[in-house]
């Protein structure tokens, strides 16, 4: 793993604004950066990163299965009474989930570590798979790449695979759904929709105030029709603080992600995992606040079970604290050993592992000029060296 400068293409914007990617500056700031990119071997991908990601995606799955019949359990998750059955019923269906992502910090040297998973709405989905993927084809046609390079990035493909069996095949009306103002989000959502499109999926998009019930407890869309399968790009922990949430139990509609994946898309799975695979070189130690162990150490990141894009997270070095962040959410805590974030010089970087039904589909590499990684951090993009 090394951090190369490149030659931007020149008409890289351009080349941006044909593909609808509005989103490559973020606050005036650089959010896609091809001045460098980050060269791996393929021994680093496949050992280092893409085995692991199907590994601890099993033990994901088995920690659902553990969890939906322990009570203590889904208290530890934060997850309201009134959803656990919901939750144990979309689980028993066999809910199909669509896609995730693992984050680590990794060097190449040695084993990448789980910082977290983002389980149920990420983004940077749209620039991985296709934005990403378009670049090196480009750099290598113009002679920035050396002929041969190659990427980890089979996300496209699989996510239109995964839409046809989504629900046992075609012959139903997919809604997508995001909040309104957040191009990012509406990017994401646009993309997943021609995703579906191009697996043959009939598609409606709404924002997520254009969704109603009818009198029967269905949803339905602005015209009324009947929401049969809904991809939402909205967070379940969200829902499940609004009444929106309640009319979800009992509900005929179907949700991607499906509902069972609130048990992974929150940071107390890190301290269960570290529970049940105590040891793994891809994990770090990790414990709920005020059931420390020794192994965690006094160099710690404290995080809410509940947080997103970096928000309200300390990093504490010996006792004392190194770095923060300030935002909305609060909650129960999970204290996770402090790993270094490595710095190649453009910054700390943190590896984006994409999972797709299940399965390892690509990655991205962003950095962040602190420790923490925020929304603001560049995404910088990556090719296997031949």
């Amino acid at each position: 793993m090394r951090r190369l400068t490149l030659p931007e293409r020149h008409d890289w914007r351009a080349t941006a604004g044909r593909m609808g990617f509005s989103f490559h500056t973020a606050e005036g700031e650089k959010y896609w950066d091809e001045s460098a990119a980050f060269a791996f071997s393929l021994r680093e991908i496949e050992e280092d990163i893409e085995a692991p990601c199907a590994e601890l995606e099993a033990m994901c799955l088995a920690f659902v299965a553990e969890a939906i019949g322990r009570e203590e359990i889904l208290t530890s998750l934060a997850i309201p009474h009134d959803y656990w059955g919901a939750i144990h019923e979309s689980w028993n269906r066999g809910d199909r989930n669509l896609y995730g992502r693992f984050d680590f910090a990794y060097d190449g040297n040695g084993p990448a570590k789980l910082l977290e998973y983002n389980a149920d709405t990420p983004t940077a989905l749209f620039e991985t798979g296709v934005f990403q993927w378009v670049w090196l084809e480009e750099q290598i046609a113009r002679g920035a790449l050396p002929q041969g390079s190659d990427q980890f990035n089979s996300v496209h493909e699989k996510l239109v695979e995964a839409f046809r069996h989504l629900r046992g095949g075609r012959g139903y009306r997919l809604h997508l759904a995001c909040a309104r103002d957040s191009a990012e989000d509406l990017g994401t959502v646009q993309y997943l929709q021609e995703c579906a499109t191009a697996a043959g999926l009939a598609t409606s998009f709404l924002y997520m105030d254009e969704i109603g019930r009818a009198r029967d407890g269905t949803f339905v869309d602005s015209v009324n029709g009947e929401i049969d399968v809904l991809f939402k790009l909205y967070p379940w922990e969200w829902m499940f603080g609004e009444e929106f949430g309640q009319s979800v139990i009992g509900s005929r509609t179907q949700f991607v992600e499906p509902i069972w994946k609130s048990l992974l898309s929150n940071k107390a799975l890190l301290p269960h995992l570290w529970r049940l695979h105590r040891g793994h070189p891809n994990l770090l130690p990790a414990y709920f606040a005020g059931q420390e162990q020794a192994d965690l150490g006094a160099d710690y990141v404290e995080k809410p079970v509940h947080s997103r894009e970096g928000a309200n997270i300390r990093l504490v070095k010996a006792g004392h604290v190194a770095a923060s962040t300030e935002g909305p959410y609060g909650g129960p805590l999970v204290r996770q050993k402090a790993v270094t974030i490595p710095d190649f010089g453009g910054g700390h970087v943190v590896l984006g592992a994409w999972m797709v039904a299940s399965e390892p589909a690509g990655m991205l590499v962003r950095e962040d000029r602190n420790p923490i990684t925020g929304n603001l951090a560049r995404f910088v993009p990556h090719f296997i060296e031949p």
